[in-house]
């Protein structure tokens, strides 16, 4: 039986409606200013780099206003996903959380002697990775998470749109100057996957952009990695790393690395156990709501 509400709505706003064309709409326009803000903060303005996070900053909250006018106006609902009622807290815990996991990483590769400090560079050193993980975190969750996972589970439920969002986040990495087909592929488990579990277990974005965030801004600003092959500059720590890349990851940074693939998806499938646990989990559109 078709809903009696939807099919009073003009043609045109169901169409408009319907998720892939939102998918179609909202993310090219969101990759388009990802990569207005990329130039801003990474060209622009990389010599001076205040501006360059406030510029990353400002693109950031641009980015946020169009993905929730998007919502309102045209899915014409409350912008769920974005609750400011629930933005401190998840994205507090969200920060920890990013920061943690990789702390935990560099302490293993510690352990083994791959990873060692050799001494502290001045406060200034973590700038640049601000701006970086500020645009980063922000524009990739609204697309990968905001838009590409939720409009997929709307139709095809949401082991399919993990799935699908997941493969796309990862593979997308290739096209960084030091992308590789593993490092990529390992994003695409390691991170698709907990990333995407991390908003089903909330059903919001918070906790995501800020895990997101501070994992690369402590892999850069303090642990001086390089972040999915794209972004190397020294941070506060002077270290060096060398070892396998099976363990260092080589030139596209921890992400690649077999200590990061476990521990990520480890703790990935924890968050979705939890999130299947609390019936957030969609079936397909064919097999009804």
């Amino acid at each position: 039986m078709i809903n009696e509400t939807t099919a009073q709505k003009p043609l045109a706003l169901r169409v408009l409606q319907y998720p892939l064309t939102r998918l179609f709409l909202l993310g090219p326009l969101l990759f388009v200013l990802m990569g207005i803000s990329n130039g801003l903060w990474s060209v622009q303005f990389s010599d001076r780099p205040w501006i360059a996070i406030a510029m990353a900053t400002l693109m950031a909250a641009f980015a946020l206003l169009v993905y929730a006018a998007s919502v309102r106006f045209i899915e014409q609902r409350p912008v769920s996903e974005l609750a400011l009622s629930a933005m401190g807290r998840e994205l507090g815990f969200g920060l920890l959380a990013g920061a943690g996991l990789y702390t935990f990483c560099v302490l293993i590769l510690m352990v083994l002697g791959v990873y060692r400090i050799e001494g502290v560079n001045p406060i200034v050193f973590v700038l640049p990775s601000i701006a970086m993980a500020v645009s980063s975190s922000v524009f990739e969750e609204l697309l990968h998470r905001g838009v590409i996972f939720r409009n997929v589970e709307e139709l095809a439920g949401s082991w399919i749109a993990l799935g699908v969002s997941a493969l796309i986040f990862g593979l997308r990495h290739l096209g960084n100057p030091d992308g590789t087909l593993l490092g990529a592929l390992a994003i695409t488990v390691e991170a698709g996957l907990l990333l995407a579990a991390l908003f089903l277990l909330t059903r919001r974005l918070w906790l995501s952009i800020g895990s997101h965030l501070s994992w690369n801004f402590v892999q850069s600003g303090i642990f001086s990695g390089s972040v999915s092959g794209a972004f190397e500059q020294p941070g506060l720590f002077l270290a060096t790393i060398q070892g396998p890349d099976l363990l260092t990851g080589g030139s596209f940074g921890m992400e690649a690395s077999l200590v990061a693939l476990i521990i990520c998806t480890a703790t990935g499938l924890l968050v979705l156990r939890m999130a299947v646990k609390r019936g957030h989990i969609l079936p397909p559109m064919w097999k009804g709501r």
